[in-house]
């Protein structure tokens, strides 16, 4: 059974899904007001990681990730762009997801916007004013800390501890320093938005509260984010949500241990901020997929130019494995009393790789645990590459492969990116006027084999783009069992 370390209870619990075969999961998302950096590569890398293995385990799973484009930080960074604050965010949401589909992380299910659920907080907020839990003062809405007794349980904290912990705001219009701000009444030059209160626009925290449960439900089975992000974001988030609706929020609360940058916390004051598409300028994106995924989600990993080489090394060493396997490899039927001695061991080891792999993430996701039995595995596939049984091989290939999936390894070579279908589109349409029609039928079984590849995959938008893109340039797909047949309109 999978346990999840559980923020909530300070424990591992084992994990047990609301229903059945589902999970619902609510990852915090970026404030888009600069480029995505491998901070954010870190926490969205170890959440690919958890629904991966969610999916390997046969759930299915619902992954909602918030864009925070409302925000003082993106209106301080328009205002010196000389732009409207919301076109602004726009531009840097698009340029924060791109970069963030470079480096191979796949996508969530939803990407809810802050400015396209301002009805949704509003309802919130009145709910909680409504229970008795906030109060207005002069077009401003603040949650009343002292009024909600269990406010602190998923951090920890005591009120007192609060208000001198140094992450509250001080405003005089608070009835207590540790209140917070739920809608902020409408300043000078800021976007805006009409409410019961007047003019103005929410405050941080409750957005995550009204998107998670207008998308999940309440309660949902997992809600994650940064370790940074406990308090007072989640505090508030879990406060705002039980004092509007009277139901319990998340289940379990996963947080993912911060980045460190030559052994020193990422941050603008040190100027150590390093942004994802400047470190794919030097490395592959499956290498710092790697390096994360060596370190426990909740261990802090230092990222160096000296690690980044020791990653690459260790994942060529399992690159080379891979592709040894796949050599010999062929999808011949295993009959195990056929086997001789050499290779019912390696066939064995196969089995033991999945077990320990399994056991090693059933804990917590314990990632460097499961590299260590994929390297007890590459030790072994080298001293096996001797046998004849091409079907055992395929075995450890898919095997290899499959479980390297689940870690965000090898996945590259599989995925079929925006860049590669313009350059098909664009050679089809160079070509195709005064190619033979013998060259026209090869680069044709290309692209639609490529086409056929993502619809396997379920990467259906990559496969209806390239229908879409051969359709305007005069060609006619037809889907069938057996293919993707095409004709020239």
């Amino acid at each position: 059974m999978l346990k999840i370390y559980n923020t909530l209870t300070r424990k591992k619990e084992t994990f047990i899904p609301l229903h059945n075969g589902k999970v619902g999961m609510y990852v915090c998302g970026m404030t888009v007001y600069s480029d995505a950096h491998i901070g954010h590569a870190r926490t969205y890398i170890s959440f690919d990681i958890v629904r991966s293995y969610l999916e390997w385990k046969g759930y299915m799973v619902t992954y909602v990730q918030n864009i925070t484009d409302v925000d003082d930080k993106i209106i301080a960074a328009a205002n010196k762009k000389k732009c409207d604050p919301l076109t602004y965010s726009k531009k840097c949401t698009d340029n924060c997801l791109t970069d963030l589909d470079r480096l191979g992380i796949k996508r969530a299910n939803l990407y809810p916007k802050a400015s396209e659920h301002i009805k949704d907080m509003i309802e919130m907020i009145q709910k909680i004013l409504d229970n008795g839990y906030g109060y207005i003062v002069d077009g401003d809405v603040y949650f009343s800390v002292e009024s909600y007794p269990t406010y602190g349980r998923l951090s920890g904290q005591k009120i007192k501890k609060v208000q001198s912990s140094g992450r509250i705001t001080s405003d005089e219009k608070k009835r207590r320093p540790e209140d917070f701000a739920l809608w902020k009444k409408q300043k000078p030059g800021e976007p805006y938005w009409d409410s019961p209160w007047g003019p103005g626009r929410p405050g941080w925290h409750i957005e995550c509260s009204a998107m998670s449960s207008k998308y999940l439900g309440l309660p949902f089975d997992i809600h994650g984010g940064g370790l940074d992000l406990v308090f007072p974001h989640h505090e508030n988030e879990i406060t705002q949500a039980t004092a509007a609706t009277g139901k319990e929020f998340a289940r379990y609360w996963m947080h993912v241990g911060l980045l460190k940058v030559d052994g020193e916390k990422m941050s603008k004051s040190l100027g150590n901020i390093i942004n994802i598409r400047d470190v794919l300028q030097d490395y592959h994106p499956e290498t710092l997929r790697f390096f994360y995924a060596q370190t426990h989600y909740r261990t802090p990993p230092d990222y160096s130019p000296a690690a980044m080489r020791r990653a690459q090394e260790r994942l060529t060493r399992i690159t080379r494995a891979r592709e040894q396997l796949q050599k010999k490899a062929s999808p011949v039927k295993i009959e195990k009393d056929t086997l001789t001695r050499d290779e019912l061991d390696y066939f064995n080891a196969i089995e033991q790789l999945r077990n320990e792999f399994e056991t090693a993430m059933d804990d917590d996701l314990n990632t460097p645990r499961a590299i260590a039995a994929i390297f007890d595995f590459v030790k072994v596939t080298n001293k096996h590459l001797t046998g004849k049984h091409p079907g055992v091989y395929q075995y450890a290939y898919e095997t290899l492969t499959q479980l390297g999936n689940v870690l965000t390894l090898f996945r590259n070579e599989k995925t079929i990116d925006d860049s590669i279908c313009d350059q098909l589109v664009k050679l089809t349409e160079q070509y195709v006027e005064d190619m033979p029609p013998q060259e026209t039928d090869a680069l044709m079984t290309a692209i639609l084999d490529a086409r056929d590849k993502a619809r396997e995959k379920k990467e259906w938008k990559t496969a209806d783009m390239i229908r879409d893109a051969l359709e305007n340039l005069g060609f006619e797909l037809q889907d069938t069992t057996q293919g993707t047949t095409w004709r020239i309109k």
